[in-house]
């Protein structure tokens, strides 16, 4: 009998880590599809330089979380302490694993943990590439993004999921704060870092006139860009969906179902209500404003996918959807020059998110929804904005008025992605 039930741990843990490691290879996807999207979105000649930041971010982001960011943010990280092999994985551990949940906790979940979340870390820097596109040194971003992926990220997460306490002084968990996937912890962190970096930055050259008249700059490749939405979409069922952790028993497959159920539902719900604002405000069908209204959609339920009903979930997405479109254009109309609207996709309705928790989860209290959206802002936003003002002094982060003329592809790159189109 004891074999038996051995046996059935066995199984269970080794159901659960392929279901987190398949789940992280869905949101390492959403790599391809933040690539598709911001390239779609910048005009021909800066695509080179986009992708090549996007490359690059997600292998700095694998390779700072594992040297020092996840032992922040959890303790007893992989480099530091090593992962224990399969040959000390015994029955008993494996007991006792099961008993805790296979939440992630044991030293044996170590690798599967890791790779979950540091897919999640480059996520997070992924929002800061389409902000500052167009006009960036691409040096300046990498080396910001080592900071953010090694450091700034991981002190917010170790607050927030890992449950510590803010400097000692209060615990967000013991106030009511709850991030069920990365409203707030990923999508507001992304998008908080973004802000500084654009605010430091300025805006594009000729994107708003004399007047303070805003000038469109129309992206090169929008079949591009809805292929990069579609891809953000699919990959977030394993943002949301792993984030439940497990799905070796009958509760954990239910509540994996109902995720990727409101997920889905929020991003349709985020795609009708962009639309329909759209429609009102500009007379026409904006394409772009639709791609990020099922954005906004997606961010808006990551807060809180598992206590929706999906009907619920859909109206969550939906006022996403119509905040994204009433944002790009205020911040627009405020001078904040974000090419792909990430600032407003994923840090005004990453705040969305957090704000709807607790209308359909009680365990969640508004107070502790608000003070846990300000520190996570305020500590990215501020130690963000110290790191770019320190490599703007330094190094610069702007490239010359030539160079961006000329397209940073050049510039930056030294090719182009489009050679027969730029140089005809």
């Amino acid at each position: 009998m004891e074999n038996i039930t051995n046996q059935i741990f066995e199984l269970q843990y080794a159901l659960d880590t392929f279901y987190f490691l398949v789940m992280g290879a869905l949101v390492m996807w959403m790599a391809a599809g933040f690539s598709m999207l911001e390239a779609g979105l910048v005009r021909a000649k800066n695509t080179t330089e986009i992708l090549t930041k996007n490359i690059l971010l997600f292998a700095i982001a694998c390779t700072a979380y594992m040297v020092v960011g996840y032992d922040i943010m959890y303790g007893g990280g992989i480099f530091l302490e090593g992962i224990a092999g399969s040959d000390t994985l015994t029955a008993d551990a494996l007991a006792a694993s099961a008993e805790a949940g296979f939440d992630g906790g044991s030293v044996y979940a170590d690798a599967s943990d890791f790779f979950f979340q540091v897919v999640f870390v480059a996520t997070a820097m992924s929002i800061v590439s389409g902000a500052v596109a167009e006009r960036m040194k691409l040096m300046s971003f990498a080396l910001f993004a080592v900071v953010m992926t090694a450091f700034i990220y991981p002190m917010e997460g170790a607050w927030t999921w890992n449950g510590a306490d803010v400097f000692g002084m209060y615990n967000l968990g013991e106030l009511g704060f709850s991030d069920f996937a990365g409203s707030g912890i990923v999508h507001m962190a992304g998008a908080a870092a973004a802000l500084a970096g654009v605010l430091l930055l300025g805006a594009r050259k000729g994107k708003y006139g004399p007047n303070g008249e805003v000038r469109p700059i129309p992206g090169a490749n929008l079949p591009m860009a809805t292929l990069g939405t579609f891809i953000l979409w699919m990959g977030w069922f394993g943002f949301n969906g792993g984030s439940v952790l497990k799905l070796g028993d009958m509760a954990s497959a239910n509540a994996v179902a109902m995720v990727f159920l409101n997920t889905n539902a929020a991003a349709a719900g985020g795609v009708i209500a962009a639309l329909l604002v759209a429609k009102m405000m500009f007379g026409k069908a904006d394409l772009t404003m639709i791609l990020n209204g099922a954005l906004a959609g997606l961010v808006a339920i990551t807060a809180g996918p598992d206590t929706p009903t999906a009907l619920q979930a859909t109206l969550i997405g939906a006022i996403g959807g119509a905040i994204v479109v009433l944002s790009i254009v205020t911040l627009d109309k405020l001078k904040i020059d974000d090419p792909v609207g990430a600032i407003s996709v994923h840090g005004v309705v990453g705040f969305w998110g957090l704000l709807v928790v607790p209308y359909t989860n009680d365990a969640v209290s508004l107070s502790g929804q608000l003070i846990g959206a300000a520190t996570i802002f305020a500590w990215v936003f501020g130690t963000s904005f110290i790191v770019w003002s320190v490599l703007k002094m330094v190094m610069g982060i702007r490239v010359t008025e030539q160079e961006e003329y000329d397209g940073v592809d050049l510039s930056e790159c030294g090719m182009e992605a489009y050679p027969e189109f730029t140089n005809s």
